[in-house]
C-alpha cells in the first residue's frame, strides 16, 4: 500500500484480527520513520502479528541492498510473514524459512506462480484485473483457475471493498483476501481527506490504467492530472522498457519520480495533486470508518457464510 501503510493503520488492522502489512518505502520515505523504530512503534500499538511487503525487483544494486537490510531487520524485530512482489522471492523465502517465517508471492498469471512455487514460497497472492496499483490482466475467476493446481493456498487481491465481495472470493475457492483501497478510506490512514473523498466519489469506471507511473500499467483514479499526462508511456520510454538492461534504468527513473509524486499527492490536503492509486473496489466503498470495524464486519460475514 505505497504510500498509505502508516504504522497506525497497519497496527489497527492487525489488532482487529487481520494481518496488517507494512511497506518499507512507505514507512520510511513517506511517513518519516526509521524502519526499525517504525516496527517497534507498531509493536507498541498491537501485540498481534504484522507482516512486511518486500518489493524485490532488482532495479538497482543500492535498492536491493536496502531491501535485504529491511528484511533482516524485520526478522530481527519478530516479523514472520512476508509478501514479495516483482522479482524472484527465493532469497526472501530462504531468510524467512530459516527463522520459521512464511512468504506469499504476488502473481498475475501462471508463469509467475510457477516461478514463485519453484522459489519455495508458501502461498500466492493472485492479483487480478480489479486491483489497485499493479493490477493483473485476468479476472479473479480465471486467475484462480490458472494457479489452483499448484498445491499452494491462493489469496485474492483486487475488487474487494465490502464483506459480500469478500465472502464471494472465499466461496470461489480463495484462502483469503488482500485489501488495499478499502483501508485507505479509514480513520487511521494518513492519506489526505481529498484522497479519501475521491475514493468515496469514484465508481469502478473511474479507475484507469496508466503506464506513466512505473512503466507498467498501474490502476489509478481518473482525475484531471491523469487526463493531462495520458495513460501510455512515450515512444522513448517504451523503447527503453523493451531492452533487458535499459528497462532497469527506465524503471528506476520512473520509480524515483513516481515515489515523490505519490507521496506528495497522498498527503496533500488541497486536492490539487490528484494522483491517486485505487482499484475497482471503489464501487462498494461508501464511507470512511475505523479499520477495525471493517475487519470485524468481514470476519462476521465469513463466519456466517
Amino acid at each position: 500500500m505505497y504510500p498509505c501503510s502508516n504504522p497506525e493503520l497497519v497496527a489497527a488492522v492487525s489488532d482487529a484480527g487481520a494481518l496488517g502489512i507494512v511497506q518499507p518505502v512507505s514507512l520510511t520515505f513517506v511517513h518519516g520513520h526509521d524502519f526499525r523504530e517504525g516496527l517497534r512503534l507498531m509493536r507498541r500499538l498491537t501485540s498481534r502479528p504484522i507482516g512486511m511487503n518486500a518489493l524485490i525487483e532488482q532495479s538497482s544494486r543500492i535498492y536491493h541492498e536496502r531491501m535485504v537490510k529491511w528484511v533482516d531487520i524485520a526478522l530481527e524485530e519478530g516479523v514472520r510473514f512476508f509478501v514479495t512482489s516483482l522479482g524472484n522471492p527465493k532469497w526472501v523465502a530462504e531468510r524467512a524459512h530459516a527463522a520459521g517465517g512464511i512468504v506469499y508471492h504476488d502473481v498475475t498469471e501462471r508463469k509467475w506462480a510457477l516461478k514463485g512455487r519453484d522459489s519455495g514460497v508458501d502461498g500466492l497472492i493472485g492479483v487480478n484485473n480489479r486491483a489497485g496499483g499493479h493490477a493483473g490482466p485476468h479476472s479473479a475467476e480465471r486467475l484462480l483457475e490458472e494457479v489452483a493446481d499448484l498445491g499452494l493456498p491462493v489469496v485474492c487481491a483486487g475488487g474487494i471493498g465490502d464483506e459480500r465481495e469478500f465472502v464471494a472470493a472465499l466461496r470461489m475457492g480463495y484462502a483469503g483476501a488482500q485489501l488495499g483501497t478499502r483501508f485507505i478510506a479509514t480513520t487511521e490512514c494518513r492519506a489526505s481527506t481529498a484522497y479519501k473523498a475521491a475514493i468515496l466519489a469514484a465508481d469502478e469506471d473511474d479507475i484507469v490504467h496508466t503506464e506513466r507511473i512505473t512503466g507498467v500499467p498501474v490502476a489509478v483514479i481518473r482525475t484531471p492530472y491523469i487526463e493531462r499526462i495520458g495513460l501510455r508511456a512515450g515512444p522513448i520510454a517504451r523503447w527503453m522498457l523493451r531492452g533487458r538492461r535499459r528497462k532497469h534504468w527506465m524503471r528506476t527513473m520512473y520509480a524515483l519520480r513516481s515515489a515523490l509524486q505519490l507521496k506528495r499527492a497522498s498527503l496533500d490536503e488541497t486536492g490539487t495533486r490528484d494522483y491517486w492509486q485505487a482499484g475497482k473496489s471503489v464501487r462498494s466503498i461508501s464511507e470512511i470508518e475505523p479499520a477495525g470495524a471493517i475487519v470485524r464486519r468481514f470476519a462476521k460475514a465469513a463466519a456466517g457464510a
